[in-house]
């Protein structure tokens, strides 16, 4: 059993992937940037937080066998993908896509394509997550769900789950029965409890906070808790917080 542990992770420690049309930062190994003792935390190996110029975007490129959470911050991101959906991710809104045994897709900041609107100039802002499934080969998938903002500010709301507990919660669907990803937004002297669990992934997608025992936390601050939970964490600003409550590890996915 893993001994109970905190691990702040500051913003600027994060590898980072700038070209002309995005500007990503990612708390674990992605692409070109790999540490190999920076791979994953529990079961999440993934998490992107991006910024992508209007008119731009990642072309069609494909996903194999993980389970795929994206959640806007600011402005909007266009999905589209081999197995016909297409739609508008604005903040609120979450997306799952489950690549299962092989999936095409794409992600670009010109909704306008799809609305008929006129062209905005807006970067999108968004975190993508990753975690492993359940099993392997499974038939590809797409969810998307409003989350109403009130909830988000009354405290944790699950987001994303595939826990059986919150089976009757308002939330996308995962396929892996250990993992669940929940949110707030956050003003000022606002406070959340963690859950308890072997593995949390704590990130601050907006704002500042504090860490009961830990201390302040800046946008783009992560922690990574193992066999911990319980710490409160306080709004100091208008905040918005991701954290990934997970009850198993890879070697027991």
């Amino acid at each position: 059993m893993n001994a109970p542990a905190v691990g702040v992770r500051r913003a600027d420690d994060r590898a980072k992937t700038k070209i002309s049309w995005l500007d990503s930062k990612h708390s674990f190994s992605f692409g070109d940037n790999y540490d190999p003792d920076n791979t994953h935390h529990g079961l999440l190996l993934v998490n992107n937080d991006d910024i992508v110029n209007p008119g731009t975007g990642f072309d069609t490129h494909p996903h194999r066998d993980m389970e795929i959470v994206t959640w806007v911050l600011r402005g909007s991101l266009v999905h589209q993908d081999s197995t016909g959906h297409s739609g508008v991710i604005y903040p609120g809104l979450a997306q799952r896509m489950s690549a299962g045994r092989g999936i095409l897709h794409s992600e670009k900041n010109d909704s306008w394509t799809l609305t008929g609107e006129q062209s905005h100039s807006e970067p999108v802002h968004f975190v993508q997550m990753w975690v492993v499934p359940d099993e392997s080969g499974i038939t590809p998938g797409y969810q998307q769900l409003e989350i109403d903002d009130e909830l988000l500010r009354g405290g944790l709301v699950t987001i994303a789950s595939g826990m059986p507990e919150h089976g009757d919660d308002t939330a996308i669907t995962i396929r892996n029965r250990h993992a669940a990803l929940h949110g707030a937004r956050m003003e000022p002297g606002d406070s959340v409890e963690l859950p308890q669990a072997p593995y949390l992934h704590l990130f601050v997608a907006r704002g500042e906070v504090t860490l009961e025992g830990a201390g302040p936390l800046h946008e783009g601050d992560a922690v990574r808790f193992t066999a911990s939970g319980g710490q409160r964490v306080t709004a100091t600003e208008p905040a918005e917080i991701l954290v990934w409550e997970m009850h198993a590890g890879l070697s027991a996915a």
